[in-house]
Parts: C-alpha cells; structure tokens; sequence
C-alpha cells in the first residue's frame, strides 16, 4: 500500500542488543541471584532497616573506595547524621574529618554538602527522570541511577568497571571506551537489571565481580560460568 502524500517510511532505531545477549543476560541474572544467596557479603547498607538515604549516600562514599572500607565508617557516620537535613546543616569541615579514614575526604564532603542541599531544598525529593537529575549538583549518571533505584525503585543498573567487566566478559565487548556513553552496554546493564528485583541483582553482579571474576586475575578455575563464558574459553 503506499504511503500517504507527504508521509516519510518510519525508520525504528535497532535494539543494540540481539535476541542472543537477552538470552545470555537473562542466564546471568538467574545465576548471580542463585550464588548471591549463598556467598553474598553482608554489608550493613544492604541491611532492611537501612534507609534511601543511607544507601544513596553510601554509593557517593564507595566511588574508588573498597566496600569493606566504607563499611568501617558506617556506624559513627550514620549514628550521627540520619537525614539529608542533618548534612545539609552541617559544617563541610565535619563531614571531612568523618571520611578521612577512607581518602578523598575533601571530595566526598563537597559531593555529599551539595546533595543534602539541594534535596532539603526541593522538599526531600530527588528527581525521578535522568534529565531531572542532571540539573542536581554532584550527580553523576552512576549516583543518578542509584538515586532512581533506591530513591525511586526504578530498575537501573549501579554500571561501574566491575558491571561492565562481569557483562563484557560473559556476553561481549562494548566498542566505546567511555563505560557511560556505549549504547550496547548501557542497554545490557539495564537488561540485567529488569527483573523482579534490581536491587539484590545490582548487589549479586557487584559482589560477584568483586570475589570471581578480578579485573587482573579472574578465577575462571572455580567458576561455575566458565564452560560457558567466552572470556574463559578463549
């Protein structure tokens, strides 16, 4: 039938990723859940009574930083400070003496003082949309799809090196150098992260990346997605 006078041929913009990386994605998402029941770390923000605010927070803290290190400071840190109200009123000088026992103290206080201030300025809500969020101070796209995942119970995915490794490695490699500007891992991370609970998949694929699948020495030995990760057999 031919199109109407004037009207332009749709043209759909092609899903980056193949029905073969759904498959292998929705594959490692029922195996990270399945491991991280039995060798998940326990980590006090991962904790049911730990708050929206204390999780965003922690991922603004874990950024180049250990989770274990982090974990050290969390009692005095969140013992003294339960709210964006309480940093926001708070001397930057204070919040640097709390996070100078895990580096960067200068950075993270400054990161932390601007989020506290603008969200007790907006009601104590963050945005729930990317380009909401890119207009608050200190938000990158990594803090921005924690604050959608833990503010908002959006599924996004918590994409840093070690995602992104644990992803390449069992599916394929991204083409973008720039983790956050590759279209095909960005969909993948997202992909991984739609079932019924992003929360604990995020916390599995880090935490699995973390303890068997190194950036430098990956345990391919003992691990049981080895005979059939592409990264092992090649």
């Amino acid at each position: 039938m031919p199109l109407p006078s004037g009207a332009r041929p749709s043209r759909r913009v092609p899903d980056p990723l193949s029905r073969g990386d759904k498959l292998r994605l929705t594959r490692l998402r029922k195996f990270l859940l399945g491991w991280y029941a039995d060798h998940g770390r326990s980590l006090p923000w991962r904790s049911e009574n730990a708050t929206a605010f204390e999780r965003v927070c922690v991922e603004v803290l874990l950024q180049r930083t250990r989770a274990e290190t982090v974990a050290r400071v969390y009692p005095v840190f969140f013992g003294r400070f339960a709210s964006w109200d309480d940093i926001a009123e708070t001397p930057v000088e204070e919040l640097e003496e709390h996070f100078k026992p895990i580096g960067l103290w200068q950075r993270r206080a400054r990161s932390v003082k601007a989020l506290a201030g603008w969200v007790t300025s907006h009601g104590g809500e963050f945005p729930a949309t990317p380009e909401g969020l890119a207009e608050v101070p200190a938000v990158g796209q990594y803090v921005a799809n924690a604050i959608l995942l833990f503010h908002h119970g959006q599924h996004r995915p918590l994409l840093d090196v070690n995602m992104a490794r644990l992803v390449e490695r069992y599916v394929r490699p991204r083409r973008l150098a720039d983790i956050r500007y590759d279209p095909w891992l960005q969909e993948a991370a997202a992909w991984l992260v739609r079932g019924d609970d992003p929360v604990t998949t995020n916390w599995a694929t880090l935490d699995f990346a973390s303890a068997v699948c190194l950036a430098r020495t990956p345990r391919c030995g003992s691990c049981p997605l080895s005979w059939t990760c592409p990264a092992s057999l090649a």
